[in-house]
């Protein structure tokens, strides 16, 4: 593995004091902690906490395809089992950190009220490239669904689904929140595949 450049050890290391603390309660300090840098080669690459979030905004959306489709889906090959092999994921996160997990992006959503028009357009664009491999599951299951199935409003209700599950999961420390919103969206496709059946 080749070393990492300082910028990616910053990152990195953002994602995952972010993730842990917020984005307000990491300082700048923690980042330099974290990565053992010292304070010029940090402002060197990023000038300012808020270009910090950037990159890590963007690292995010580059790396949807292997930070979390291709770990889900590596050896699912149905396209409705796709989504739900991609919500049992959060499901083992939520599991493994005894409900303390928070999707990282509608983590950031929610915290930052009113942010920057970068910052709001960057992550508007995480939950789009989301919606969008939703999407593409949706489309690839054809004439599984009803014609007239709205792919798009679809993809967007199960993303509503998830960070809905996992917000109240981590509000009750209760995993079953997220199950039963999983569930619900089973039963729902369950009624599209038989509607689609029925119209065959």
């Amino acid at each position: 593995m080749a070393p990492q450049s300082a910028r990616e050890k910053i990152v990195h290391a953002a994602m995952e004091l972010f993730w842990l603390k917020g984005y307000n309660s990491t300082s700048i300090a923690d980042l330099l902690s974290r990565t053992q840098l010292n304070s010029g080669s940090l402002y060197h690459v990023f000038p300012s906490k808020q270009d910090v979030l950037i990159g890590v905004l963007e690292a995010y959306r580059d790396g949807i395809q292997e930070m979390l489709l291709e770990p889900a889906w590596g050896a699912v090959d149905d396209p409705i089992e796709k989504i739900f092999a991609l919500l049992n994921g959060y499901r083992t996160m939520i599991v493994e950190s005894d409900c303390t997990y928070g999707c990282p992006i509608g983590s950031l959503a929610l915290e930052l009220h009113e942010p920057d028009p970068q910052v709001r357009a960057l992550l508007a664009q995480n939950f789009e490239n989301w919606t969008a491999a939703i999407e593409t599951c949706l489309a690839d299951a054809g004439r599984r669904l009803p014609a007239n199935t709205d792919h798009r409003a679809l993809a967007q209700f199960v993303l509503t689904a998830m960070e809905g599950g996992v917000m109240q999961a981590r509000t009750h420390r209760d995993v079953a929140y997220f199950d039963r919103a999983v569930a619900q969206l089973r039963a729902h496709f369950r009624l599209l595949e038989e509607a689609a059946k029925s119209k065959a």
